[in-house]
């Protein structure tokens, strides 16, 4: 049951892995410390995704007991959704970006990792009512929480998406602080 949430984790959930492009070509300078900021605030919190994520797996594919499931999914949730919000305030406090409608571009990947946020808040309430002492329950309750992974990562693959639009993939791609490694797919 939980190893289909793994899978669907490793399918969608690390929003960070569309940031994992290779810099590289001269950017615009003024993008390129608009970019710093963003990924400097960031790093930190794509750090904690990633452990989060690895969490989940573990506890997926390792025997755990549906208590430690239940415990570690609902951490890692929470975490996620903390992660996501600070990305969302790092863009708005970077300023606007130097590129046509940054604004615009701005509120909307925002916006965007708001909705994660709160995506994976409502993952952990869902996770935290399930009762893992009724196995039966707890496996169709699982496979609800995998699931709305798709919908809750949505708005912040939606958000990548328009700052790469934007004009901004080249400046962040180039940043440290956006670059993580990619870890192998996971067989499903």
């Amino acid at each position: 049951m939980n190893k289909k949430l793994a899978a669907a984790l490793s399918g969608g959930a690390v929003l960070m892995l569309v940031l994992s492009g290779c810099g590289g070509d001269e950017t615009d300078e003024k993008a390129s410390a608009w970019a710093k900021k963003v990924c400097d605030k960031w790093q930190p919190e794509l750090k904690k995704i990633e452990t989060a994520n690895a969490d989940i797996k573990r506890v997926a594919t390792e025997s755990s007991k549906p208590e430690e499931v239940q415990q570690t999914d609902s951490a890692a949730f929470a975490t996620m959704s903390e992660s996501y919000k600070t990305m969302g305030a790092a863009l708005q406090s970077a300023g606007v970006p130097p590129v046509k409608d940054g604004a615009a571009t701005q509120e909307a990947a925002a916006k965007g990792f708001e909705a994660t946020s709160k995506g994976y808040a409502d993952l952990k309430t869902k996770m935290d009512a399930l009762d893992p002492k009724e196995q039966t329950k707890f496996a169709d309750g699982l496979k609800e929480v995998a699931g709305g992974l798709q919908e809750a990562t949505k708005g912040g693959q939606d958000a990548l998406a328009t700052l790469n639009a934007g004009g901004l993939d080249k400046a962040i791609n180039a940043q440290k602080g956006c670059q993580v490694a990619a870890p192998s797919p996971t067989p499903k």
